[in-house]
This record gives structure tokens, C-alpha cells and sequence, in this order.
């Protein structure tokens, strides 16, 4: 019990976070159950993808092996899915009429996933593993989730600019999940050095994004927009 606990209070934690810094308009818990819900059973069908997908990876060296394990078994089909479950359940909905709603919805999905993944892995690796997944894992699954909410919700709010916008949605998060991964995979010492910088932007960038959103109501333009 104590593991499954620490294992489901870095998620749990960042939820509440998100949770109240919707500002604005709070967001149905119904719907969000839904979305955290679809998130944790989005593991399902990820795996068996994943498992196809590396069953068919064709002979690499290295460091290639590493780069189709992270962009496209992890990085494209874990963002893909979660991107799919974000627009089937939350893009037509009327709860949806702010742009900070998108990272909210992103998150709970995201993190839908990442506490399934997290049991998984600290029950096999105990409490060392929790300690750092809590620092690292976790928080970068949600913030992956802030960068597909964030484009989401701006292609929500304005039409103009809405295709363009749901390319970035699915696509960057896709690329810094991809490299968060590779980094890990390659096993090379001064990319490895490079771990805890890279966490660290995805903390500060996570953070500019919510900041960015979270300020703007759903009237106002973004920055630079007109």
C-alpha cells in the first residue's frame, strides 16, 4: 500500500495543481474523472502498439535503435493516443471555452497514463524508483501534457490559426517526449549529462505556457496575437 502510494502521489499532487490554477471557469469533475479515466486505459492499447512496433524495428546500431525506441515506439505512440483521447472527448464539448481548458484536460489525460506507467515501474523498482520518477517522469508526462493543451487550446479559441495549431499540438509534444527518452536510451555520458538540464527547461517552458494561458481570459489575445 505504502508503494502504490507513492507511487500515485506525484500525479495526484500535480492534478490538484492544475486543477486550481484554472482561474477562470473550473472545469466539471465529472469530465475530468473521464479524462484521467481514458488517460489510465490508454496504456491498453499503447502497449500493444509499442510491442508491434518494436517487434518490426529493422537491425540498427545504437544509437539509431535508441532513436526509433524514443520518437516512434514512446514518443509518437504514447502522444499520438493521448492526443486522440484529448479531441474525442474534450474538443466539441462546451465545457471546453477557455484556452488555460485545454492544458487542464491535456494534463488529466497525461497523467491518466503516467500513473499506470508509474505503479508499474515503482513496483518494480521500489521506493527509489518513486523518488525519482516524482522528479522526473511524472512531471515530464504533464508536461508534455501543458504543451499539447497549450496549442490545443489556442486552435480551440481561433479558428484562424487552427490547423497550424493542432500540428504543434500532437507534434511537439511528440518531439520533446522523443528526446526526453532518447537522452535516457542512448546511454552516453555527456547526454546523459544533459538530463537534468533538459528536465529543468521542461519545467521552465511547462511553466511560461500556464502562465501565458492561465492570465489570458477567454477574450483576450494572446501575446503578439491581434
Amino acid at each position: 500500500m505504502a508503494i502504490l502510494i507513492a507511487s500515485l502521489a506525484p500525479v495526484f499532487i500535480i492534478l490538484f495543481y492544475i486543477y486550481f490554477r484554472d482561474k477562470y471557469d473550473r472545469e466539471p469533475l465529472g469530465l475530468l474523472v473521464r479524462s484521467l479515466v481514458a488517460g489510465m486505459l490508454l496504456v491498453i492499447p499503447i502497449f500493444f502498439v509499442e510491442r508491434f512496433l518494436v517487434s518490426v524495428m529493422p537491425p540498427l546500431n545504437k544509437v539509431m535503435a535508441a532513436v526509433y525506441h524514443s520518437f516512434a515506439v514512446a514518443g509518437t505512440t504514447e502522444e499520438a493516443f493521448k492526443f486522440l483521447a484529448l479531441y474525442l472527448l474534450i474538443w466539441k464539448n462546451p465545457n471546453f471555452n477557455e484556452k488555460f481548458d485545454g492544458i487542464v484536460y491535456a494534463v488529466f489525460v497525461s497523467l491518466g497514463f503516467a500513473a499506470v506507467e508509474n505503479v508499474m515501474y515503482v513496483m518494480d523498482g521500489g521506493y527509489q524508483t518513486a523518488v525519482v520518477r516524482a522528479i522526473t517522469a511524472v512531471p515530464a508526462h504533464a508536461l508534455f501534457g501543458v504543451t499539447m493543451g497549450y496549442y490545443l487550446g489556442i486552435a480551440r479559441m481561433y479558428s484562424e490559426i487552427r490547423t497550424e495549431n493542432l500540428r504543434k499540438a500532437l507534434l511537439i509534444p511528440i518531439l520533446l517526449h522523443g528526446i526526453y527518452d532518447f537522452i535516457l536510451m542512448v546511454e552516453v555520458d555527456w547526454l546523459l549529462a544533459l538530463f537534468i538540464p533538459y528536465v529543468i527547461y521542461l519545467y521552465v517552458v511547462g511553466a511560461r505556457k500556464m502562465r501565458i494561458l492561465s492570465d489570458a481570459s477567454i477574450f483576450k489575445p494572446l501575446d503578439g496575437e491581434e
